[in-house]
């Protein structure tokens, strides 16, 4: 028996690491796949795909599939980033679709505009259809994540976040915002995205909160089909996927928003019934509007990873709910299924996925799914249904007669479509709809626009800000107001409005002001963020850190009127900032157009109400910190008007968390180990000496500690070494599990300056407890940078994880050897993605 496990596994280029994984890989190779969890069909809605018998299209996909060698047709279920592959990679491969994935532009610059995205689109586009080796030409789908606009070029309209969009309750404004970020990406040459979302968020701790239109169902499933037909148009019309709109994506397929605690890329430990109520009230709807793809899952139901979940993928989505598009992969998600790696998952094939998104993983996904198709461990049946579904959406899109990228009709007047006065217009509007009046005690607004007023608050004047995650890049971190032409901040918008009626302002993020204002603007919220690295523990706003409330507090206390306006992708407890505050907003990420908030907040320049509040809440407001305990402080639906005239009573101040909030991704501050983490020195000795104070040597004077000045006093430390063997680190309270992180672009981000380098022995690693580090050579790369210049080095994850590092138990996030003679300054060490230089662990 074991020689025959060993010999399947060595066939089906399974990872035998544990009897489990063997024996998950093993089933899943079986014809068309098989599943561990039982799904009753019948029970599930039915949808009706659009689209009438096309015997015209289906010869010429089979004649088309019958020119196609395998290798040909393998290509065409892989998807790579445009990061890992160029176009002679495509030209030889023969891939079926690249991506553009949130960190990654043309020619690997940090940010892109139209015409450099058009010639990315076009050299990809003249690989895919060479025909030199005798291949057959088929135009590549271009992928990207416009998910609140064409979010990753530069200039384009940023509208609201979907959690924001949700509170408009306005399924046409949908649709038109779907038409107008299609607009925007056919003009610089890309031809799908990856939206809409329409996950239904229960539990507002996980990071993608912000990415679902509301906790309801009903909306979700309305909203649902307005976005599909706003981006691809409406089926049975001329302008149904013509050069105007493109693919659209129904995402995460399933239950991506009810996972356990909120825990991005989780399990949904959920029944049968509350899957079909809840979780997939958005795919009827998507699939009756003809939604080209669909995208599985990172998560898990019940313990099953969805991709590899023939009962749901293939069974419910292509069997019950008639979807006749393709299934599309997320980032190597098919790598966390049992018995696959990011390189070799025969199991998803077979459960229904027909391309995976293999970012920089595909070249060997290729190779190995090649030989599973030769082996028979992937039946040929699968690869030809799934190349046909793959074809009949590329025939559908036009993409064979459409012809170069940049010479398309958008891609043509790229410069008047992508921001357009029109787009941002209505995403102004947007704006508008999607304010959440939760507290006006005596009619502080809408404010007169010909008084004094001060803007403070850290978030009041920028972009970045407002605008939240998947913006320019993943995370949306690191970016100026200068990377945003034709945007304007909350400040901006303001300013413009009261000058004209003749007030005054002043910006003052802290609040320090020269004349004594009539009101007071403070705008503040959350950092940006995306994904797994917006999780939290408990919905509390910045734990440990009261500077917005205190500012709020300061102002009030001198007698001024104080408008708070809170940017957020979800509802946290915030009931101390509520009470503080005479009004109070939920503003959300309202996007680009940061003036939308001022025609509300203020008069007309005649007194008049020029724009009432009309958001209601998609998600309800926390009473407590404490997920699902008490009842809501405001209930879903909950949003006041200027006719509203009641005052709030002051909230209840009782957060409800007791014990010490540890951050995940923050461990190193100004020179400081944040709270929960610990700054220790090892000499060459072993012995640990603690490293909480200004100046500090290890035991045996082998590693010296002293502070230094960067931005401020003493807000760093330098390292001297005084021997080998020397090393510092970062030790948390308790263990880490960063396994997900891994999963992606996510760094160790180390803000490091070279004030002396004796050698090129330097090493930087992550503890996992006795016994286990992962070690990441630095050397070469500290080398490489100017002496007393500070830099931000990033080292992915995905380096400590192939050097040993356990990523489930770090339990010393930071780990830093050098050699005698070498001196090093740090200012800060986290978890990111914005870096001035990637450290190469491949070198």
């Amino acid at each position: 028996m074991e020689r025959y496990v060993l010999a399947s596994l060595r066939r089906l280029r399974c990872a035998p690491t544990v009897l489990a994984a063997a024996l998950a890989c093993l089933s899943g190779a079986k014809a068309w796949g098989s599943s561990a969890t039982t799904v009753h069909p019948a029970e599930w809605p039915r949808a009706t795909w659009p689209f009438a018998a096309d015997a015209a299209l289906e010869q010429r996909v089979s004649a088309l599939m019958a020119k196609m060698t395998v290798e040909e047709k393998i290509g065409q279920l892989i998807q790579a980033d445009i990061l890992s592959v160029t176009p002679d990679d495509v030209r030889k491969y023969r891939l079926g679709s690249i991506l553009a994935g949130g960190n990654s532009k043309p020619d690997a610059r940090p940010l892109a505009d139209p015409a450099q995205w058009k010639a990315s689109a076009d050299a990809f586009y003249r690989a895919a259809m060479d025909t030199s080796g005798g291949h057959v030409a088929i135009p590549l789908l271009y992928g990207v994540d416009a998910v609140h606009g064409h979010n990753g070029a530069v200039g384009a309209t940023l509208f609201p976040q979907n959690s924001a969009l949700g509170a408009t309750r306005d399924p046409e404004l949908i649709h038109d915002i779907g038409q107008a970020t299609a607009e925007e990406v056919r003009a610089t040459g890309l031809n799908w995205t990856f939206a809409p979302s329409v996950t239904v968020p229960q539990d507002v701790r996980w990071g993608r909160s912000y990415e679902g239109y509301s906790q309801d169902p009903q909306i979700v499933a309305q909203f649902s089909r307005a976005m599909v037909e706003g981006l691809q148009g409406k089926v049975g019309t001329p302008q149904f996927l013509d050069a105007s709109h493109a693919v659209a994506t129904a995402k995460h397929f399933l239950a991506d928003g009810g996972t356990h605690n909120g825990k991005d890329q989780g399990d949904a430990q959920i029944s049968e019934a509350t899957l079909i109520k809840v979780h997939a009230a958005g795919y009827p709807p998507a699939i009756d509007a003809g939604v080209q793809t669909v995208m599985a899952s990172f998560s898990s139901w019940n313990g099953q990873k969805m991709h590899g979940n023939k009962a749901l993928l293939t069974d419910v989505l292509k069997g019950r709910m008639d979807f006749q598009g393709f299934v599309v992969g997320d980032w190597n998600a098919h790598g966390q299924v049992p018995g696959c790696s990011n390189e070799d998952c025969a199991v998803a094939f077979n459960a229904g996925m027909d391309m995976l998104m293999a970012p920089d993983s595909w070249r060997g996904l290729y190779e190995h799914t090649l030989a599973e198709v030769k082996s028979g461990a992937i039946p040929m049946a699968r690869v030809d249904d799934a190349v046909a579904r793959i074809l009949r959406v590329k025939f559908r899109a036009g993409l064979f007669e459409a012809g170069l990228p940049s010479a398309q009709p958008l891609a043509a007047k790229s410069a008047e479509v992508v921001g357009s006065p029109a787009h941002r217009a209505l995403a102004r509007r947007a704006v508008r709809e999607s304010l959440v009046l939760l507290k006006n005690n005596d009619g502080v607004l809408p404010i007169d626009p010909r008084r004094h007023l001060l803007l403070a608050g850290d978030a009041v004047d920028s972009v970045s800000r407002q605008s939240g995650g998947w913006t320019l890049n993943w995370q949306g971190t690191g970016l100026k107001n200068e990377d945003f032409p034709g945007a304007q901040t909350i400040a901006a918008g303001f300013t413009e409005q009261v000058k004209a009626a003749g007030g005054s302002v002043e910006i003052a993020a802290d609040g320090r002001y020269t004349h004594k204002p009539d009101v007071a603007v403070v705008v503040f919220g959350e950092d940006p963020y995306a994904e797994f690295q917006g999780d939290i523990p408990n919905l509390l706003y910045r734990p440990g850190d009261d500077h917005d409330l205190e500012l709020i507090r300061h102002l009030h206390g001198e007698g001024i009127p104080v408008v708070a306006v809170f940017l957020s992708g979800r509802p946290l407890w915030v009931n101390r900032e509520i009470n503080a505050a005479d009004a109070f907003v939920a503003a959300w990420l309202p996007g680009s157009e940061g003036g939308g908030v001022a025609d509300v907040l203020l008069r007309g320049r005649d007194g008049s109400i020029a724009h009432d509040f009309r958001g209601k809440l998609a998600f309800a407001w926390p009473s407590t910190a404490v997920v699902g305990q008490g009842a809501p402080q405001f209930p879903l639906g909950f949003g006041r008007s200027y006719a509203d005239h009641a005052n709030l009573k002051p909230l209840p101040e009782v957060s409800g968390i007791t014990g010490e909030q540890i951050p995940v991704g923050n461990y190193l501050d100004r020179g400081k180990a944040v709270h929960g983490y610990a700054l220790t020195l090892f000499g060459r000795d072993g012995v640990a000496a603690p490293g909480d104070v200004s100046r500090a040597n290890s035991g045996d004077g082998s590693l010296r500690m002293g502070a230094i000045d960067f931005k401020a006093q003493e807000d760093a430390r330098r390292f001297s070494w005084d021997g080998d063997g020397a090393h510092l680190a970062i030790r948390a309270s308790t263990p880490m599990d960063l396994d997900r992180q891994t999963n992606g672009d996510v760094m160790l981000v180390t803000t490091v300056r070279v004030d002396a380098l004796a050698s090129h022995a330097a090493w930087i690693g992550m503890g996992c407890g006795q016994g286990c580090l992962g070690r990441v050579a630095l050397g070469e790369e500290l080398a490489g940078l100017t002496t007393g210049q500070w830099v931000r080095l990033g080292v992915p994850l995905k380096c400590f994880r192939a050097a040993g590092a356990d990523m489930h138990h770090i339990d010393q996030p930071f780990v830093l050897g050098a050699s005698k003679g070498d001196q090093l300054a740090l200012y800060r060490v986290a978890l990111g993605t914005d870096v001035d230089r990637v450290v190469d662990c491949a070198k």
